[in-house]
């Protein structure tokens, strides 16, 4: 894309940020003004289809090839001549991301000519969502959970605990509660202890008999979410007094909170904001969880999220484009890069 008469390179697209949210549920685009410190966005596109993952991890050509006219779009809406800084943030950014590193720069670079590219796990554009660029800690929980800490420090950086997946760890989030209470499904048509009534009636009404449950879960590469799906209906049994769905809410409510003592900076007054859609689940889970941070965290004071991981990819854009980034940089979790137009 040539640069408009009259206007130097460093001045290309000065008044816009580009702020990308890619994750299970879809891709999300926006843009906000370069100079506005809320980075409010002054228009959003939005794709149902979730970037694809293979063997070399995150597909670049499948997140360019629905972003590129997407951003084309927004900059004729909002009447951007191009973006002065770009954040891209991705779940699996950390550990699948090399392909997007690889490819993502010279592609913003010559289509809009982007000058500064920060490229983040969504972990990180979660945090900034939550609470901009302050020190503190944010529980991220939806289909899986993660939680990460920073005292802006360079030398503390940030500080990860589990996102692990949902066959490592994701302990607490939305797969784990779904398979823990089809578990007490399980055990309860077996006639094992710990089983639950209710609990197996509602997995029979959402999924069919249990029996086939093994061959339907097994082989979906979806099995993640499938698991999750099942987690509001944990939630209905325990708020009517199932002990065996409660004591699955209680468990993960302690592990979420076990997650949030291990980032959460020391001190008085450390923010700490939960995001997410687990914690629409409600009181069945919020009432455990407020109790167990009590414990685990009595110092820190909790925050309602200002934003979503939507609001963080701008937040950080707009803070790269004004050189007020004070976000610790990370090469797996969040990267700065200045590329030009290949």
């Amino acid at each position: 894309m040539g640069e408009p008469a009259g206007r130097g390179p460093g001045s290309l697209g000065a008044g816009h940020v580009l702020g990308v949210d890619s994750g299970g549920s879809g891709l999300r685009i926006a843009v906000a003004r370069a100079d506005d410190a809320g980075a409010r966005p002054l228009a959003v596109r939005a794709s149902d289809e979730p970037v694809r993952t293979g063997p070399a991890g995150i597909d670049a050509e499948h997140l360019l090839s629905q972003l590129l006219p997407a951003a084309a779009e927004l900059a004729q809406e909002t009447g951007a001549d191009g973006f002065a800084a770009v954040c891209v943030g991705a779940a699996g950014m950390a550990t699948l991301g090399e392909e997007l590193r690889a490819r993502l720069p010279a592609a913003l670079a010559t289509a809009f000519g982007v000058r500064r590219l920060a490229l983040a796990a969504d972990a990180v554009t979660a945090y900034a969502g939550a609470l901009g660029q302050r020190p503190g800690a944010v529980i991220a929980a939806g289909t899986g959970m993660i939680a990460l800490g920073t005292d802006l420090t360079p030398a503390g950086g940030w500080r990860r605990a589990d996102g692990w997946g949902h066959l490592l760890g994701d302990c607490g989030g939305g797969a784990w509660i779904g398979r823990a209470g089809l578990e007490a499904a399980l055990r309860a048509y077996d006639g094992r202890p710990g089983g639950s009534a209710a609990l197996l009636a509602r997995a029979e009404a959402v999924f069919g008999p249990v029996t086939g449950l093994p061959g339907a879960l097994y082989p979906r590469p979806d099995r993640p979410a499938v698991l999750a799906s099942f987690a509001p209906e944990v939630a209905r049994c325990a708020a009517e007094d199932d002990t065996v769905a409660l004591g699955v809410l209680r468990a993960a409510a302690g592990h979420i909170a076990d997650a949030a003592a291990a980032v959460c900076p020391p001190g008085a007054g450390t923010a700490l904001a939960c995001t997410g859609g687990l914690f629409h689940l409600g009181e069945p889970l919020l009432a455990p969880l407020r109790t167990a941070l009590a414990e685990r965290l009595p110092d820190a004071r909790t925050t309602a999220a200002a934003g979503s991981p939507l609001d963080g990819s701008l937040t950080i854009a707009a803070a790269l484009a004004g050189d007020r980034l004070t976000l610790p940089t990370d090469r797996k979790l969040l990267q700065i890069t200045r590329p030009a137009p290949g």
